[in-house]
């Protein structure tokens, strides 16, 4: 997909890869950005750099999402691409509030699924249309110290798999964008200090959405701006007890009981 008079919209687009996203889809001239957020002021300020319309949305509301892609149906005609974009983390395992699971479950996962229910009748009937997922290499592989993160992540690239499997024949294509650490609020707030390991290594928001409109160009089911990633990937699927086994030590080494 060439962006060039593609009208494209952006959750979670007022920060972070999402932010970035936008500034760089804009360079590519598209008919129309939508750049949607919980955050109003954060989103109308990333409109006016990119010349796009900002939707105030919860993307874990499916009204708010139906509400999204009616503005840009209003504001710019039918949406090529729609990037799933927002996500939480939330640190801890099985102990974790109901409050909490529900709420990144909702952001991380049923997101995507509102997303294509609003968008998947208009991108069947024309017999085409891009769907973006941001992922996360937690979804390939683990999060250490998140269970909420790390199970959200790999139930949205199961429904990514099926929505490619089911509609892939019909015009639809899917990406998914998996990154290890990227340099963003998530990564560097000093209350998350334990996953600070990803640190070395990470890219700039930047970075990522120069390797998404890269994959975006060749198609890419598999977007991954690590591209150790994809080797990890393979690891794991050779020999998964020898995977969990270093998974472990890991761990370990980052919470210091190794």
């Amino acid at each position: 997909m060439h962006l060039a008079g593609k009208v494209v919209v952006v959750t979670g687009g007022a920060n972070g890869i999402g932010r970035a996203l936008c500034r760089r889809f804009a360079k590519d001239n598209p008919r129309g950005l939508v750049v949607a957020d919980l955050d109003a002021a954060g989103a109308e300020t990333v409109a006016r750099e990119t010349g796009g319309i900002a939707v105030a949305a919860d993307v874990s509301v499916e009204a708010d999402i139906a509400g999204i892609v009616e503005r840009a149906a209003t504001a710019y005609g039918s949406i090529d691409l729609f990037c799933s974009n927002a996500g939480i983390s939330i640190a801890g395992g099985e102990e974790v509030a109901d409050a909490d699971w529900n709420r990144i479950l909702g952001i991380n996962v049923k997101a995507h699924i509102f997303a294509a229910r609003a968008v998947l009748p208009g991108m069947l009937a024309r017999g085409e249309g891009y769907l973006l997922q941001t992922v996360s290499a937690a979804g390939l592989l683990t999060q250490i110290g998140s269970a909420p993160y790390s199970v959200t992540k790999h139930a949205a690239l199961g429904f990514a798999e099926w929505l490619s499997t089911t509609y892939g024949d019909r015009g639809i294509r899917v990406s998914c964008l998996c990154p290890q650490g990227v340099r963003t609020n998530m990564l560097l707030d000093p209350k998350r200090n334990r996953e600070s390991f990803l640190v070395e290594g990470s890219l700039s928001p930047e970075e990522v959405a120069e390797c998404v409109v890269a994959g975006l160009r060749e198609e890419r089911f598999l977007i991954l701006p690590h591209p150790e990633v994809a080797e990890y990937f393979r690891r794991k699927a050779s020999d998964y007890d020898r995977w969990l086994r270093g998974m472990r030590r890991l761990q370990a080494k980052v919470f210091g009981t190794g």
